[in-house]
C-alpha cells in the first residue's frame, strides 16, 4: 500500500540526480508559492553569474522600490548597498523582499526585466504550470506553481549550480550590526538536512523545500499548504524519513518528474487558505502594526 498522511495539501519527495519521484500527492495542484518564489531569484542570477554580467562583489544597491516593499527585509536606506554575494545569503536566508528587488534591479535593471528572465528560465525548466509576477512572493493571484514545478527548480539549481550549495545550508547571516537566522528549522533539526527554502503568505499556508543528505544519497521534499510551522515541518520530516528508510517507494512511484501522470486540470485555480491560516481580516483601523506579518512570506 501507498504511505499515507493526514494532510491532502500538495507534497512531493524527489531524488534530485535521477530526478527520480518516490512519493507524489496533488502534485500539480495549482499554488501560491510565497517566498519559494526567491529559488527562482536565485536561480536567474546563478545564471547571470555563470555568465558573466554581475560578479560576486557586484554593489546591490537600495531602490525607492525596493525600501517600500513589505516585511521580512534587511532595511537598508534608499542608496545603501552590499555585495551581490551577501544579498544572496540574505535573500535565502532572511528571506528578504526588499533585498529580491535590489537583486532584480542589479542583475536586470528592473523587476519588470528580472521577471521576465524567470518566466522564461521556468519554460526552460519545464515548470508548464508556474508564472511569476514578482521577484520575492509577495500576494498576487496571478503568481501560482506547483509542488512538481518547484520540484523541477530545486533540482536544476541542485545539479546546475552546485558551487552555491552552500548558500542553502546557511543557518544565519550577518549584515553589519546585524545577525539574522533562518526560517528553516530543519536546518537545525532534521539530520542530513542542507537546504533550500521555506515560504508563507496567509493564502498558501506554509511551505517548504527541504534537502537532505544522508550516506551519499540525497533527497528534495516539497511540502505546500501546512497549516503551521511545526505540521510544514513534521510533513516535510515524514516524507524525508520514509524516503531514507522504505526503498519500496521506488516501484511505486518511481518514475520521473516528468513522466509522472498529471494529477490536476489546467483549469484549476489556486487553494486560498487566509481563512484557515490566518483567521478572518480584521478592518484595518484595528491591526495593530506588528500583525502586518501575516502578509510576509518567509
Amino acid at each position: 500500500m501507498a504511505p499515507s498522511f493526514a494532510s491532502a495539501a500538495p507534497a512531493l519527495v524527489f531524488e534530485p540526480y535521477k530526478g527520480t519521484v518516490l512519493y507524489a500527492e496533488e502534485p500539480d495542484a495549482p499554488w501560491f508559492p510565497a517566498s519559494l518564489t526567491k529559488l527562482m531569484t536565485a536561480y536567474v542570477t546563478f545564471q547571470a553569474l555563470k555568465a558573466g554580467t554581475v560578479a560576486p562583489d557586484t554593489k546591490v544597491v537600495c531602490s525607492q522600490k525596493a525600501r517600500t516593499q513589505a516585511p521580512t527585509k534587511l532595511g537598508l536606506p534608499v542608496g545603501g548597498a552590499i555585495a551581490l554575494d551577501v544579498a544572496l545569503k540574505v535573500l535565502i536566508v532572511k528571506s528578504a523582499n526588499d533585498v529580491a528587488v535590489m537583486i532584480a534591479e542589479t542583475v536586470a535593471r528592473s523587476e519588470k526585466d528580472f521577471v521576465a528572465r524567470m518566466n522564461e528560465a521556468a519554460q526552460n525548466l519545464g515548470m508548464t504550470r508556474t508564472k511569476f509576477t514578482n521577484v520575492n512572493g509577495l500576494p498576487d493571484e496571478r503568481q501560482v506553481t506547483t509542488a512538481r514545478d518547484l520540484a523541477k527548480l530545486a533540482r536544476a539549481i541542485i545539479v546546475e549550480f552546485p558551487e552555491h550549495a552552500d548558500l542553502f545550508s546557511s543557518v544565519q547571516v550577518q549584515v553589519g550590526k546585524k545577525n539574522m537566522r533562518t526560517h528553516n528549522s530543519l536546518l537545525v533539526s532534521f539530520p542530513g538536512a542542507d537546504g533550500m527554502k521555506t515560504g508563507f503568505i496567509c493564502e498558501s499556508g506554509f511551505n517548504v523545500v527541504a534537502s537532505a543528505t544522508r550516506d551519499g544519497r540525497k533527497l528534495v521534499a516539497v511540502v505546500l499548504g501546512e497549516p503551521s510551522v511545526a505540521s510544514r515541518n513534521q510533513r516535510a520530516t515524514d516524507l524525508l524519513e520514509k524516503g531514507f528508510r522504505r526503498h519500496f517507494w521506488k516501484s511505486l512511484f518511481g518514475t520521473s518528474l516528468d513522466r509522472l501522470a498529471i494529477q490536476a486540470s489546467l483549469s484549476d485555480s489556486p487553494t486560498h487558505l487566509r481563512g484557515s491560516v490566518c483567521g478572518v481580516a480584521r478592518p484595518k483601523s484595528t491591526v495593530r502594526r506588528s500583525q502586518a506579518g501575516t502578509r510576509r512570506p518567509g
